[in-house]
């Protein structure tokens, strides 16, 4: 018996000794040598040597100055991957992209060819006016109250700003806790459809948005007010002046511009999606260093083509731009960003 189980621990020491010790040891060893950069993430640093992120995982860039990732359905957190599961005829999905594409497409044929289509959405929203129906922001909040309720939740400042409202609009409350019995306190968000209704009929043709202020010791304070022009109504907006312009003939955009990944954390981009805001990068970039906005176009376009590299030397899918390493060689080569 005893000999029996002395075989049996030596056999257990030996498998446990070579899976758990020296396979994993041998891997560590092969990963350290021959991949160090690959088995420690990945990760990239800027010219200080400080670690800004991983060339594997996207992260948000909002400076006009840089190239921008691929929407992410998990706000680029990397604990979080995975996709929106929005099916094709799912209204967020739709407002997602309109919301993407309101700012920066443009007129593909006509006499505004070439032209962006966000002016024309600005005029078209201050009329007030959809499918000859008065207050536009009302019929936007009604239609889609998901919408109404997400612009609430996005930030502080708007939940507070429909706080405020409330205060002052205590019959509109009332009546809305009579319909809603179930709800006898409601939050800013459970509000929006009816604060939304409220302020369309208050300022016509415009919609709330934040707004810089200097203050008067020299610092810059948000504060959300009427407008009748931004990216906002570029943005929620344009699907509903596209119902309204269906012969408008507008540029394709790259997919990648407007979808998310499957991850939502993809760190790279097709070169086209980089090439098509190539316009706005070097744009910026060249008011921001007071050079030649051609020179500095050429300058960024080349260095885009020079990192561009395509999966399986082009035989899996078209050339890709990593994001993050585009914009670390774009602030080392013109400094940082103006403010």
């Amino acid at each position: 018996m005893l000999r029996y189980l002395t075989k049996s621990v030596l056999l257990m020491g030996f498998a446990v000794g070579i899976c758990c010790g020296l396979y994993p040891l041998t891997l560590w060893v092969i990963g350290q040598t021959v991949f160090p950069d690959q088995v420690n993430g990945s990760l990239v640093r800027d010219p200080n040597g400080t670690v800004v992120g991983s060339r594997l995982i996207a992260q948000p860039f909002t400076k006009d100055e840089y190239f921008q990732p691929r929407p992410s359905a998990v706000s680029y957190d990397a604990s979080a991957s995975g996709p929106s599961n929005y099916g094709a005829s799912n209204y967020l999905l739709r407002a997602r992209v309109a919301g993407i594409l309101g700012p920066i497409v443009k007129y593909r044929s006509g006499p505004k060819v070439g032209q962006l289509v966000a002016p024309d959405i600005e005029a078209w929203f201050q009329q007030d006016q959809y499918q000859g129906k008065p207050h536009i922001v009302a019929q936007w909040a009604d239609a889609h109250s998901s919408l109404a309720q997400s612009w609430v939740k996005a930030d502080a400042s708007h939940g507070a700003y429909v706080d405020e409202w409330a205060k002052t609009h205590p019959a509109e409350v009332a009546q809305w806790i009579e319909d809603n019995p179930d709800t006898p306190k409601p939050v800013a968000a459970d509000l929006a459809v009816i604060f939304f209704d409220s302020f369309s009929k208050d300022h016509p043709g415009r919609f709330p948005s934040a707004v810089q202020h200097q203050s008067a010791d020299g610092k810059t304070v948000s504060r959300i007010e009427p407008v009748k022009e931004g990216t906002d109504i570029q943005s929620n907006f344009f699907d509903m002046w596209r119902q309204e312009h269906p012969n408008a003939h507008l540029q394709e955009v790259p997919a990648d511009m407007v979808m998310a990944s499957g991850s939502g954390l993809d760190p790279n981009i097709t070169l086209e999606n980089a090439l098509f805001q190539l316009d706005r990068v070097a744009a910026q970039w060249a008011k921001d260093t007071n050079r030649d906005p051609a020179q500095v176009h050429r300058e960024i376009q080349s260095l885009l083509e020079e990192s561009a590299t395509a999966p399986g030397w082009g035989l899996f899918g078209p050339k890709l731009v990593n994001v993050l390493e585009m914009n670390l060689a774009l602030r080392a080569r013109y400094g940082t960003p103006a403010a």
